[in-house]
């Protein structure tokens, strides 16, 4: 037997096997068949923070989107769900909507990184509206003594059942993408290799019913690459297209836009608290994508393996209204999009994501100590200490109640400067300065140039 590669956190295609938009604009399911418009997204993750540290917890976590690129995650990005048997733990949770419109949430039967556990069984919820989970339970897959990666479902129209996809090593000795067929994701059928190229594969991610092709996309070797078939049948695939990396990259989620014929391709890193990148296509069958700047995207923090369901505007409203809006957030540089605002040694500057602790870079945006109007940064890690300028270099300072730290600690937020869909602050007390990065540090000067008014446009998210 071959060694095994290191699993992917990847969490599967979470669209039902995202498929073509109807001519009404509703969402074409793997069953062909045509539901209502859907008008958001939901992501399902788990987390692991740099080093696994502190922001690593394999439960089930949401966020929510109405584009699918920048994402809200609820309960403060905390799991809503976690696993009571098995490994006590999940990785790579994926999110289906059936046929009958509530969900089924699957997911790797996994706590941390112990690959040599082996488990025949995926953890498995039903949900209603993603607000409750119920049912808990865990579905019997094989008998091999290897693994049950990465789980995925879609609906076969042809067989009348859904299909449940994941890796696991079987007699050819390496990992190949195996299927079971249920009806209920309470017992399923004997497993049958789905696709095995002859080389190890895992993260099998399926694209159902586009223009009468089925696409699967999966890991191989450090790369995502892609197969295609006229058919669901075991065995029916065969490899197509340019794969695409950005290093050691796994864990593919396919999904098209709900506004535009779109394909999105979201992949990330295999280190812990790894980081997504994402590519877009306009044609699946050409079996090439375009890197997307990672301005336009932006993941939930620590997020690991991430699947994507569409969800109605209501269902949307309710997420938020059930879990909530984080109390916090993170700004992203317009010019290094890698980076994030952070305080390291009380010090204010832009690091590159992922780093620890990852709460550095929460900052609440309070009411301005000097102007209400205005706004002051509170840190989360440090709620005694606001961001604040002293001699022009911003700092991270204890309050102590003088008007003059209120005044260093203010700032007005204003729309960017070098992109006004983003955001800069000018400073309460030196109204001709914004804050701005130079060598990474972050000041306040006034802005003349290109270049200045790029070092001081952030984005504000999650």
């Amino acid at each position: 037997m071959s060694t095994r590669p290191r699993p992917s956190r990847r969490h599967v295609l979470g669209m039902a096997a995202a498929a073509p938009l109807a001519a009404s604009g509703a969402l074409a399911l793997g069953a062909g068949t045509a539901r209502a418009a859907d008008s958001a997204y939901a992501m399902c993750y788990f987390t692991e923070s740099t080093n696994l540290g502190l922001g690593t917890d394999y439960g089930l976590h949401l966020a929510v989107s109405t584009d699918g690129l920048n994402w809200t995650p609820l309960n403060q990005n905390n799991p809503l769900v976690t696993p009571t048997a098995g490994a006590l733990g999940l990785r790579d949770p994926f999110l289906l909507r059936k046929q009958d419109g509530t969900f089924v949430v699957l997911a790797t039967d996994l706590k941390g990184t112990d690959w040599s556990y082996n488990s025949q069984y995926v953890h498995v919820w039903d949900s209603a509206d993603l607000r409750t989970f119920t049912g808990y339970r865990r579905l019997k897959l094989h008998d091999m003594a290897t693994h049950s990666w990465a789980p995925e479902a879609f609906w076969d129209a042809g067989r009348g059942r859904y299909a449940v996809i994941y890796a696991s090593v079987n007699s050819s000795g390496h990992n190949v993408i195996m299927v079971n067929h249920t009806t209920d994701f309470v017992t399923a059928s004997a497993p049958q290799v789905f696709f095995n190229p002859g080389y190890d594969v895992i993260d099998g991610d399926m694209a159902v019913g586009v223009n009468g092709v089925n696409y699967l996309f999966f890991k191989k070797n450090q790369t995502v690459a892609a197969a295609r078939s006229a058919s669901l049948d075991p065995g029916s695939f065969t490899e197509f297209g340019t794969g695409v990396a950005h290093g050691g990259t796994e864990a593919p989620t396919v999904f098209r836009s709900l506004t535009s014929n779109t394909w999105y391709l979201w992949a990330d890193t295999y280190t812990p608290n790894g980081v997504f990148y994402a590519w877009r296509s306009t044609d699946l069958a050409a079996g090439t994508w375009t890197a997307l700047d990672q301005r336009t995207y932006t993941q939930p923090v620590n997020s690991k393996h991430c699947g994507v369901a569409t969800i109605t505007a209501a269902e949307y409203t309710n997420l938020l209204a059930r879990w909530g809006a984080p109390a916090w957030n993170r700004l992203k540089s317009y010019n290094y999009p890698d980076r994030y605002v952070r305080h390291a040694d009380y010090a204010a500057r832009i690091d590159v994501y992922p780093f620890d602790p990852y709460t550095d870079a929460q900052w609440q945006l309070v009411p301005g100590l000097a102007d209400a109007s205005a706004v002051s940064f509170r840190s989360v890690s440090h709620p005694t200490r606001y961001l604040r300028h002293y001699d022009y270099v911003l700092r991270l300072d204890v309050n102590d109640g003088t008007a003059a730290f209120a005044q260093d600690a203010t700032f007005h937020r204003v729309a960017g400067l070098a992109d006004p869909s983003w955001a800069s602050f000018r400073s309460h007390n030196q109204p001709t300065r914004h804050i701005r990065h130079s060598g990474y540090v972050l000041r306040v000067d006034p802005v003349t140039t290109a270049t200045d008014r790029a070092d001081a446009t952030f984005s504000v998210g999650y």
